[in-house]
């Protein structure tokens, strides 16, 4: 038995990243109309995991989850 002091994130635990192949799937079973509920059954993920790539996908036309952006790979450039 856990007791009231236990970290919640201990509990509940850290998923992976799903992967390119669980992305494009979720889009595929998207584009063939199957609800978010029959796209979490089917592939046993979280709705709102289903949900977030359907709406990521919309908005930015990716499936896949891009390395976060490194500031000192950024150039700068001026303006002469």
């Amino acid at each position: 038995m856990q007791t009231a002091s236990t970290n919640i994130c201990e509990r509940m635990g850290r998923s992976q990243e799903l992967s390119e192949f669980k992305h494009d799937t979720v889009i595929g079973f998207h584009l063939c109309n199957k609800s978010i509920r029959d796209i979490s059954l089917l592939l046993n993920i979280p709705q709102s995991t289903v949900s977030g790539v359907i709406t990521k996908w919309k908005q930015l036309g990716a499936t896949a989850t891009q390395p976060p952006m490194d500031s000192r790979a950024v150039e700068t450039c001026s303006l002469e």
